[in-house]
């Protein structure tokens, strides 16, 4: 971990999207959709009465965590992402699509599925773990938490996937009190996914 790195903010994001509608081909590239493919084989349940995206991007995975929702919030800190999530998930009526910086904004309601995906390594240690904590926080009791991220090293990243992890798995299963259970691990060579149950 760079102490001198700081969490990638919506200005950054912004120029990314205004150079480049999909700048990491979320909609056309074959392991995205394979990636897709296990995150959506790996959530437990068929449907989850509350869904909350974190860093939803041009909506790609979002189409298919809908099927799977009766409500679902899907943020991302760059306006031009959420422009054109919200343009794809248009006529989903219980699909809600918002401007929102995380850890800093937060929702306040209650949610039974949380997912953080490809967002964790662009925050600063302390930021992550504030999100966490607030994830923790705003998950129901027999909730599933669920994370996916690219594990190999990228320079101007603060963090790696695996770094942001083990920061989640700290809260499992050392303590009896913990908060999260650690229910499953799907390694691949470059990504991997971990399932957490809310205590």
């Amino acid at each position: 971990m760079d102490k001198n790195k700081k969490t990638l903010d919506a200005a950054y994001f912004n120029e990314l999207y205004g150079n480049n509608r999909d700048p990491w081909n979320f909609e056309s590239s074959e392991y995205e959709k394979n990636k897709y493919v296990q995150t959506m084989l790996i959530i437990p349940d068929d449907v989850y009465a509350n869904v909350f995206e974190i860093g939803c991007s041009n909506g790609a995975l979002s189409m298919l965590l809908q099927s799977r929702s009766q409500k679902l919030l899907s943020v991302d800190s760059s306006s031009i992402a959420v422009a054109n999530a919200k343009k794809r998930l248009a006529e989903h009526r219980h699909v809600t699509v918002k401007e929102m910086e995380v850890p800093r904004d937060f929702p306040s309601q209650q949610f039974d599925l949380i997912l953080l995906s490809e967002v964790g390594y662009f925050m600063v240690e302390e930021d992550l773990l504030l999100l966490r904590d607030k994830m923790i926080d705003a998950l129901l009791p027999g909730g599933h938490l669920l994370l996916v991220h690219w594990t190999p090293p990228v320079e101007e990243f603060p963090l790696t996937g695996d770094q942001v992890h083990e920061f989640f798995i700290s809260k499992s299963g050392i303590e009896p009190s913990g908060p999260l259970a650690h229910l499953k691990n799907k390694t691949e060579p470059q990504y991997r996914m971990d399932l957490f149950l809310k205590k």
